[in-house]
């Protein structure tokens, strides 16, 4: 619950502060008058206006996406970021060792994170792997 509320409140600060961009574009661009003379709205009219909006927009889109990014590389039960990302799996015998991968562990060792690297069948997710103990599954032998 901790990680999805995490993602909430990125994306919450993520839009107050987007938000508090966008009331400063709009007081660099005030509004026409239609009052006065009659005048269309600048978008699409004024090219100023329609290039701070789309580069307001893309930027949008990007500080979205820098945060669910960013969301996928956190533990899950701590919300620290991932480490030591080792590849397993061998692109030249993909049937004899597996498909390759790349596997990020938490560094208190509360899971591992699976990546695929090939998406043969389609969209492949992330797999998370918890783990109560990893220190003892690991000195188990």
């Amino acid at each position: 619950m901790r990680y999805w509320g995490y993602l909430t409140a990125k994306l919450a600060v993520a839009a107050v502060a987007l938000a508090a961009l966008w009331n400063l574009v709009l007081r660099w661009f005030p509004p026409p008058d239609i009052r006065i003379n009659n005048q269309p709205a600048p978008f699409l009219h004024d090219l100023d206006y329609t290039l701070t909006v789309l580069v307001f927009g893309l930027f949008a889109v990007g500080v979205v996406y820098l945060a669910i990014w960013d969301q996928r590389y956190r533990c899950r039960i701590c919300l620290r970021r991932l480490r030591m990302p080792v590849e397993t799996g061998s692109w030249e015998s993909m049937l004899q060792f597996g498909k390759p991968q790349t596997e990020y562990i938490c560094p208190y060792g509360h899971g591992t994170l699976k990546v695929p690297e090939v998406q043969i069948t389609g969209h492949e997710g992330a797999d998370w792997i918890p783990h109560e103990d990893i220190w003892k599954e690991l000195t188990r032998y």
